[in-house]
């Protein structure tokens, strides 16, 4: 296939709703030679897209990030940019969650072709079902940043494990912590995707180490092949973590620090043992996280202008959140003293 020349691309405009880390922030102070981490880092490096308006209730935030990002345009409210008859063809919700649900509803009044929203879409996943379906009603595409779906090394993963490469998968085993909708739902999201449907067998006692309605809880669950997957907990006061552990028949991946480092161990014969296998030294490599951002704006915009499948739509991030949801709703209470 010969590649689009960048005269050739069809321009694209981005409204961005919220303007904090996610939307920018994370790449305010970065140059520009970094990889972008964020919505408009990544917009604006892709040529398919212009950045056109923001919307941000706090004046200075709003102005500082017009200023970073050259965006001619700001709101204080969506209200205001449906009365300046915009007519974004993207737009991305980077608002806080509790907000988005009354976003995406102003959003679909703008006619955008897709929108690209922050996870978890809202806070209970009925209410998510809704909106999934609302959009699919409007027929504006509904992408959920679950990001490391866009990370080439995880695609590259999900091939290897159908391909039997690695042999049986044996079981999974993550620690997360900043709440299970939160970070959680992006690691019930990646093994749903590398794995397939999970279902919760049982889940322990909830721990709210960042935010008063959304608990770290541990978990245990299995694949539809019966595989296990122990889901345990960090302290969000301690330090972020995000880290997963595949046991296959052929060795261990580990996904560390989020997805920036992989550790790799495949079987040997022992050294120590005649007629044992065991497994050899690691092989550390770095994680192509910082490749998913780009990836996914330019999935958004294959999808917006030739129907290319999203790699994390409405319909996915609603399963992870489901069974997020029954985690929690299987969580043990907080007891008063250790038994």
């Amino acid at each position: 296939m010969v590649a689009a020349k960048v005269s050739d691309l069809k321009l694209l405009d981005v409204l961005i709703v919220g303007c904090g880390n996610i939307a920018g922030g994370f790449d305010a102070n970065r140059p520009l030679s970094d990889l972008p981490l964020t919505h408009a880092g990544a917009f604006s490096r892709n040529p398919g897209f212009a950045l056109a308006a923001c919307v941000e209730p706090n004046d200075a935030k709003r102005e500082a990030f017009m200023a970073r990002w050259n965006i001619p345009t700001g709101f204080a409210n969506l209200t205001q940019a449906i009365a300046a008859n915009l007519r974004p063809k993207v737009v991305s919700i980077c608002s806080p969650t509790a907000a988005h649900a009354n976003d995406i509803q102003t959003a679909l009044a703008l006619k955008p072709r897709i929108i690209f929203c922050e996870k978890p879409i809202t806070m209970s996943a009925a209410e998510t079902e809704h909106w999934v379906n609302t959009c699919q009603q409007s027929g504006v595409l509904l992408a959920v940043n679950h990001t490391r779906r866009w990370a080439p090394d995880v695609v590259r993963l999900k091939t290897m494990l159908d391909s039997g490469e690695w042999g049986r998968l044996r079981s999974l085993n993550a620690v997360y912590n900043k709440g299970i909708l939160n970070n959680g739902g992006h690691m019930i999201d990646l093994v749903q995707y590398l794995a397939g449907p999970l279902t919760v067998l049982c889940a322990g006692m909830p721990v709210h180490d960042h935010w008063s309605d959304d608990p770290t809880v541990p978990a245990l669950m299995s694949t539809a092949e019966g595989v296990p997957f122990s889901l345990n907990i960090a302290h969000a006061s301690d330090y972020a973590m995000f880290e997963l552990e595949l046991v296959m028949a052929n060795g261990v991946l580990t996904m560390e620090n989020g997805g920036m480092n992989w550790r790799i161990r495949r079987t040997i014969q022992s050294p120590y043992f005649q007629g044992y296998h065991s497994l050899g030294p690691a092989a550390e490599t770095a994680g192509e996280y910082p490749l998913a951002m780009s990836a996914a704006v330019a999935n958004l915009y294959g999808a917006a202008t030739c129907g290319e499948p999203l790699a994390s739509n409405g319909v996915s991030a609603l399963s992870a959140q489901r069974i997020c949801q029954k985690i929690r709703e299987a969580a043990v209470a907080p007891q008063e003293k250790p038994i």
